[in-house]
Parts: structure tokens; sequence; C-alpha cells
């Protein structure tokens, strides 16, 4: 394999990296693979759908899954797309705090509670909580699909997150 793909030493505008870090994009280091993660996404995409979960549903799910694993880039193409899709401001706020508010519904607290069991899944009696608060409210279907969205996010979070992918944009003054 060729080794041109590399991160720029962190002096480097938009760079985010220590001092002589460089970083490999592994999606554009082993496009194969990155073909094989996408068409996964979109096989996954197609699970959600036809289990009937909406698009707000899934961007939820990707997003406080990215919240949890501190990808920034995911996290931006994201809060993007749910903004797009009609989600409110207030609620992406409050995400991260989504336990504690009233603004999020039994389906969508379940999902969330589902994301975060299959992305931390060591936590046994997290992982058992959640999937029984699941079974009440979320189809065999929507589970599935839900912890198939999760485990594809976590997968392209981890992607961003060991090649450090910048977001781009205008810094506020």
């Amino acid at each position: 394999m060729t080794q041109t793909p590399v991160r720029a030493d962190a002096g480097t505008p938009g760079s985010t990296g220590s001092a002589g870090e460089r970083r490999v994009f592994v999606d554009k280091q082993s496009p194969e693979a990155y073909a094989a993660l996408r068409a996964t996404a979109e096989a996954v995409r197609g699970v959600a759908e036809a289990a009937g979960l909406d698009r707000i549903l899934v961007e939820l799910v990707n997003i406080r899954v990215s919240q949890l694993n501190a990808c920034a880039y995911c996290l931006n193409a994201h809060t993007r797309a749910a903004l797009r899709g009609g989600e409110t401001t207030q609620r992406l706020g409050v995400l991260p705090a989504w336990r504690d508010t009233e603004l999020f519904s039994p389906r969508e607290r379940a999902a969330l509670a589902l994301a975060e069991a299959t992305t931390h899944p060591a936590d046994a009696g997290a992982q058992s909580t959640a999937y029984a608060e699941a079974r009440g409210v979320l189809s065999d279907d929507e589970i599935s699909a839900v912890i198939w969205v999760a485990i594809s996010i976590n997968a392209f979070n981890r992607v961003s997150v060991l090649s450090k992918h910048p977001v781009r944009g205008t810094p506020r003054a």
C-alpha cells in the first residue's frame, strides 16, 4: 500500500494533532475497506427505513453515539442532517442529557439507551436495562435497526477519530 494520504503536521492550518503527529486517513489509505463500510451503511439505512425508523430518530442515534465517541466530524455531519430533517436546536442542545428531559418520546428514549448500550457493550447492567426498555416500545425489527445504526456510526466514528478528519468551517471571532 502507498503511504501518501497522511495527516499533515500539527503546524499546518486545519490540523488538530500534536506537534509532529501525522495521521493516516484510513478511508483514503484503504479505499476498498471504506467502500465496504459505506455499503454496510447503505444496507443499514435500508434496514432502518424498512423497520419504520424515521430519519430524525436515526440522526438522534448517530449524534448521540458520535457524542459518546467525541467524533467532531460525524457530529458536524449528522447535526446538519438532523437540522435539515426538521430536528430542533433545543432537542439537539439537550441530547447529552436526554434522560433528564421530557423532550424525547418513549420510543426515542429507548433507541438512545440501546444506542448507548451498543456503544459501551461492557456495561452489562446498562445493556440489560436498555434492552428491556426497548422491548417495551420497539418492535424486533426496530431494535435490530437501532443496533445496526449504532454499530455503523460507531465504525464511522472510529475511522474519523483515528484519522483526525477535520471539521471545516468559519470560526467565530
